[in-house]
């Protein structure tokens, strides 16, 4: 059952999404970025990775890989003091803004491949705008330096050309990678993140359910951000030629409802619920979050395109882009000590 508390479970979504992302930079508007070499040298003329959104999930699991099997490695990023982590390990960091075509040609000098995405901004009041802004930065980069390969983070509903939300920003930057004859690219469309259950520490310590504007029912293909890393880092050195789109599903198809049971389980709380909030509260929490409407809106669409079956996986599920982590692994290995870190902060 849903526990009686004081305050509504609108107003604690908004403090719980409040919390879960006041420390992160993509809260806020994004400003010009000069880009430089971290420690003043210019880039290395050996061929190297490079990897753009090096400190957001996909992007630093991507570039540690790399590191580990001694690939030599350049990571770009907005802060130079979130990029020291990566050259302690022996990369060359770049600060830049996604947005600065020049600086991303002059990043992207040498590579062997690159690994390109584009960074949510979800303070932008037009979405799609900076979307586009950062695929034609990187498209014109890609182009003007001459790199042979990316693999790019795409997702499931890229095959569609509008009511996909953020997702049509993916669709255009592949249409325009397209358009480059000497580039080759995998287009890698991931599930939908198991990370994005996270901000649930705080809704279900506070209301004892699960929420969000999904149906409970719907069935998603949902996978860890170390699986698409995995992927991609296994990609970048293959020498792939052409131009291809290639799925990543996670281990199986799961629910929120699933969700709720699993972490229920974990938590020593095996009714958990599952409550999906009405579209209007959810724009509403979001905003209050500091999202932008804009931004509230397009994560609507897109809740709406995957509810109504508009949005889905196109590959029938198989070994190939079937991935290794199951949804109880994750909740295992990384909602539960979330959880419990919350728990102890409280």
């Amino acid at each position: 059952m849903i526990r009686a508390h004081a305050q509504s479970p609108l107003a604690g979504y908004r403090t719980i999404l409040l919390q879960a992302n006041k420390n992160r930079s993509r809260l806020h508007p994004r400003r010009p970025v000069t880009h430089r070499i971290a420690r003043g040298s210019t880039p290395k003329e050996e061929p190297m990775y490079v990897i753009t959104g090096a400190t957001g999930n996909t992007g630093s699991a991507v570039a540690g890989r790399l590191l580990e099997r001694g690939h030599p490695v350049r990571v770009i990023g907005r802060d130079a003091g979130r990029l020291k982590r990566f050259a302690e390990r022996g990369a060359e960091p770049f600060v830049a803004d996604l947005t600065d075509s020049g600086a991303l040609t002059r990043a992207f000098s040498g590579a062997k491949a690159v690994y390109a995405m584009i960074p949510p901004n979800i303070a932008s009041p037009d979405v799609r705008a900076y979307s586009e802004q950062v695929a034609e930065a990187i498209a014109r980069a890609l182009e003007e330096s001459g790199v042979a390969r990316a693999v790019v983070l795409s997702s499931i509903g890229a095959d569609k050309p509008a009511r996909t939300g953020p997702v049509l920003g993916l669709h255009n930057l592949e249409q325009k990678l397209n358009r480059i004859a000497a580039l080759n690219a995998v287009y890698l469309r991931a599930g939908y993140f198991m990370e994005n259950t996270l901000p649930q520490t705080e809704v279900i310590r506070a209301f004892g359910m699960v929420a969000g504007p999904l149906r409970p029912d719907l069935l998603l293909p949902m996978i860890a951000t170390r699986d698409i890393a995995a992927a991609a880092a296994d990609t970048l050195p293959d020498g792939f030629q052409g131009k291809t789109a290639r799925e990543l599903l996670g281990a199986r198809d799961v629910s929120y409802r699933d969700v709720a049971r699993a972490i229920g389980q974990a938590i020593g709380k095996p009714e958990l619920p599952y409550v999906q909030m009405p579209a209007s509260q959810f724009k509403a929490a979001l905003v209050q979050m500091g999202m932008s409407e804009n931004m509230a809106e397009m994560i609507l669409e897109m809740a709406e395109a995957l509810n109504s079956g508009y949005m889905a996986a196109l590959e029938k599920r198989s070994s190939r882009n079937t991935t290794p982590t199951a949804l109880e692994t994750f909740v295992a290995e990384t909602f539960v000590p979330a959880f419990r870190a919350k728990a102890a902060s409280a």
